[in-house]
């Protein structure tokens, strides 16, 4: 059996769903992705890269899915900290690759903080950040790589940390693309749109409880920030209720199951979709991993 290795992004064209939003949509999915999101490409190139036994980290699921799989290929150990309203789904299948859970209060311990307190009680790990980390923007480059020969006007993603926005600007750009990388980011959780209209990088002190979980970041990463600023075309605020109605959808004209983050590049064209007629638009759906539960709630 061949090792796993990160997988090609599937391209859809669900007509229905182009129908549906009168634009001249395709669809880049992760979800098809080994350990269900685009996280599997960065968490790979960084087990890959280092020399380090062990690797500790923050999630809200799918970073900490993908370098607990990549760390168990690449025969290291592996401790995410998560918060502990993460989805049920998400813990148990870090746990099923081998990872060690640390589960926290996040009204009562930042992500940040704990890891600090795991770095040194095991001064032999890498720490590694999901987003502002070299070897996760090489990583999530080979996304960009790809699109890079799609005939787009404009490239839609989900925007939490910077990392999936900043790795696509950076393989796009190496492969010579000038395509337009818009960025899409909840409402309540606007650090980066906030970011850009100060013209510095603006920090949450607390997680917003958005429903995309993969944007429950304070801010960008530095090292993200710094691409973002001079690449990112623009940032749609996408209100809740069109991430719920992006998720339907997807389900319902495309038969995609997309996790509430991984909706938010087809949310931004709902919020702003005069922005998007006339182009040619390609979605990136980031990931499909959802609670069960809470999935059946949001397509009910």
């Amino acid at each position: 059996m061949e090792p796993l290795r990160p997988l090609p992004t599937t391209l859809l064209r669900p007509i229905r769903l182009v129908e549906r939003l009168g634009i001249d949509l395709t669809v880049a999915t992760e979800t098809f992705q080994h350990t269900g999101s685009f996280k599997f490409r960065a968490g790979y190139n960084l087990a890959a890269s280092i020399p380090h036994p062990h690797i500790v980290t923050a999630s809200s699921g799918n970073f900490g899915q993908a370098i607990a799989c990549a760390c168990r290929l690449f025969g290291k150990r592996c401790t995410v900290v998560m918060p502990d309203n993460s989805a049920a789904v998400k813990v148990d299948a870090v746990r099923s690759w081998g990872a060690t859970v640390d589960l926290i209060d996040t009204t009562r311990v930042s992500r940040a903080a704990r890891v600090t307190e795991l770095a040194a009680e095991y001064p032999d790990a890498y720490v590694a950040s999901a987003f502002d980390d070299p070897h996760v923007i090489t990583g999530n480059a080979t996304l960009g790589t790809e699109l890079a020969a799609l005939d787009v006007d404009v490239i839609v993603a989900p925007v939490g940390g910077g990392g999936l926005t900043s790795g696509l600007l950076t393989g796009l750009r190496k492969a010579g693309s000038q395509t337009e990388v818009i960025g899409a980011e909840p409402l309540l959780a606007n650090d980066a749109a906030r970011s850009f209209r100060a013209g510095q990088l603006v920090k949450d002190v607390s997680e917003a409880q958005t429903l995309a979980d993969g944007a429950r970041t304070l801010g960008l990463g530095d090292r993200n920030w710094a691409i973002l600023r001079e690449g990112l075309a623009r940032i749609v605020e996408v209100p809740e209720e069109r991430i719920v109605e992006a998720l339907r959808l997807a389900f319902s004209l495309a038969n995609l199951k997309v996790e509430p983050t991984g909706a938010l590049g087809l949310a931004a064209v709902l919020t702003d979709p005069d922005r998007f007629r006339g182009k040619r638009i390609c979605c990136v759906v980031s990931g499909g991993n959802v609670d069960p539960a809470l999935y059946a709630k949001l397509i009910a």
